[in-house]
């Protein structure tokens, strides 16, 4: 199917989405989510074991679109906006039960941040950086960030991002541990695709189930999250994934994961 906002490729179990408005700096338009909204059952499917998203040209994203608001003539409804667009977005990219990566190129700004904060791991180009850009015209951050800032990085550290809306290059993010990793500008897709490829062959009914595991420790105590453990490590060991592990390393092999 072809798009006009974004680029949508499935190739060795890998849906890869490249944001594809370069001369927009890939900022989001009501056209991008409708095409993002449109891909949401393929990234769920089978046929799909992990999830690589960055941009065209030289952005991640620059955020919204603000040119096709109706913000100056005050009939802007932001709210409505996340409830249709954003969140549904965010949602599916935490709870997706197989791994998701953001490669981050050039600038990742505004709601295009949190995006590449939902990302269970996230790398950047060196000449990267982020921004959280919506203090600078009054509003606060959204599209998951003030979920995501105070758990990355503290909450002392996510406020200053917040409220001072600092350019912050990729190698800071890296320090600060907003990101995972940092990587020179040529070698980013080669890098996050690699990954994304050889996460893709592992047991990633496993992997979804981790990442299960440590969203629900944000919320819970420590006898809730021993309880969440106990069930999901049950459900893990009766897979076909821990028999293949189990196998493979009775018999010095390398295992052949199918994520099941």
């Amino acid at each position: 199917m072809a798009y006009e906002t974004i680029l949508f490729d499935i190739t060795d179990s890998v849906a890869t989405i490249t944001l594809n408005r370069p001369d927009k700096m890939n900022s989001f338009s009501e056209k991008m989510h409708e095409e993002l909204r449109a891909i949401m059952p393929e990234l769920e499917s089978d046929a799909v074991r992990a999830v690589l998203i960055t941009g065209a040209g030289r952005a991640f994203g620059a955020g919204a679109d603000l040119s096709e608001s109706s913000a100056e003539s005050g009939n802007f409804d932001a709210g409505e906006t996340l409830e249709k667009n954003y969140n549904p977005l965010i949602l599916l990219i935490r709870n997706l039960e197989k791994p998701v990566i953001s490669a981050v190129n050039g600038v990742a700004a505004g709601a295009s941040m949190s995006l590449a904060l939902a990302a269970d791991i996230c790398i950047a180009a060196r000449s990267s950086y982020f921004l959280q850009a919506f203090c600078h015209i009054g509003l606060i951050p959204d599209a998951g960030s003030t979920y995501f800032l105070p758990r990355l990085v503290g909450s002392g550290k996510a406020m200053g991002l917040a409220m001072l809306g600092d350019k912050i290059p990729a190698e800071e993010a890296e320090k600060m541990g907003l990101i995972w990793s940092v990587v020179d500008d040529e070698e980013l897709m080669s890098t996050a695709t690699s990954l994304a490829r050889n996460m893709a062959k592992g047991p990633t009914a496993g992997l979804g189930k981790i990442k299960k595991a440590m969203n629900a420790s944000l919320s819970n105590d420590l006898k809730a999250q021993l309880d969440v453990e106990r069930d999901l490590q049950r459900e893990a060991a009766k897979s076909e994934d821990f028999a293949e592990g189990v196998s493979a390393f009775a018999e010095k092999r390398k295992p052949v994961f199918k994520g099941k």
